[in-house]
């Protein structure tokens, strides 16, 4: 059976990315490695840990990942328009109780590469924040990363502007050289952006099967996603929904089929007005392995149904 890392900056997309893998019996959750972006790391590791004690699954532990970016000097605190669209807390202000239990003492990165080199290619790493702790694990241990099945990053813009700037996608916009790196360093990804994840929208009545399944969990989660509707609806109410950022890299990562991509070589701009694009590297155009692909269709009815089905079966819907 494959494995999974989910690398989690816990907000409300990222909730519902774990209720996913969750969700999927063909895959075991191995861990989950904090980071920071729609909260900070202690946060976000706070809200890993609830939010597996809610959906039922202590077993899975919790890594502390970075807690900055790479040339950053102060760990991270959540900014004025992540705490408006996840909440204050990153779940949509809900209060869940603490878990008893606390991250483990291994570090992210040690926990990636240890996982990396025993599992090899039946490792699946899907990163949902700023990619700084698979940026770190590259320079400690490329050979180990190298050796990871797949890679499918939450991430970026190609064909759509970003979500920050108008070149710039807010998970990349947060640690631009470690994205850079990552996608200069020939490790094989595929990256779930903005072209595809706006595309793929929940709204009040999805949510409303949660409302009615009963469970704590189903409760909870649907008072969790309730908000991001609301706040989706403040800021883009064009949308009719919330884009479902995090769940659809989570289903990437295991039916890639789900979408159509192109190949590219990318790498990620670091200055001026553009800093936090991706966009294609020049030096690479002409290399014939392209070690990124790009998602820019998905197919939105098969990709809503699974999500019905899995999210519902991890809230205790059985379906």
């Amino acid at each position: 059976m494959k494995k999974v890392i989910l690398d989690l900056d816990t907000g409300i997309d990222d909730a519902m990315a774990l209720a996913y893998i969750l969700g999927s019996p063909e895959v075991q959750l191995a861990g989950v490695t904090g980071t920071y972006g729609n909260v900070s790391l202690r946060q976000g590791l706070r809200n890993s840990l609830a939010l597996l004690d809610l959906l039922g699954h202590p077993e899975v532990p919790v890594f502390a990942g970075q807690p900055h970016a790479l040339l950053a000097c102060e760990d991270y605190e959540t900014s004025g328009v992540s705490a408006f669209i996840h909440g204050p807390n990153g779940i949509g202000g809900v209060e869940l109780p603490d878990s008893p239990r606390s991250p483990k003492a291994e570090p992210a990165v040690d926990f990636l590469i240890r996982m990396a080199n025993e599992c090899g290619p039946d490792l699946i790493y899907v990163p949902t924040g700023p990619l700084t702790n698979l940026a770190c694990a590259l320079r400690r241990d490329p050979d180990a990363c190298h050796k990871i099945g797949r890679v499918v990053l939450m991430g970026g813009a190609l064909t759509v502007c970003g979500n920050v700037t108008p070149a710039a996608e807010a998970n990349i916009s947060k640690d631009p050289e470690a994205a850079d790196q990552v996608f200069r360093s020939g490790l094989a990804t595929t990256m779930v952006g903005l072209d595809v994840t706006l595309q793929t929208l929940l709204t009040p009545g999805d949510v409303d099967e949660w409302h009615h399944l009963g469970t704590g969990a189903a409760t909870a989660y649907a008072s969790i996603v309730d908000y991001y509707i609301w706040a989706y609806a403040q800021r883009q109410p064009y949308l009719g929904g919330c884009g479902l950022h995090d769940p659809l890299a989570a289903a990437v990562a295991l039916d890639p089929s789900l979408v159509t991509t192109v190949g590219i070589n990318l790498q990620v701009d670091l200055e001026g007005e553009l800093r936090g694009r991706t966009i294609g590297d020049l030096a690479r155009l002409n290399d014939p392995r392209k070690s990124t692909q790009v998602a820019l269709g998905v197919d939105i009815p098969r990709f809503m149904q699974n999500l019905m089905s899995r999210v519902g079966r991890a809230l205790g819907g059985g379906r």
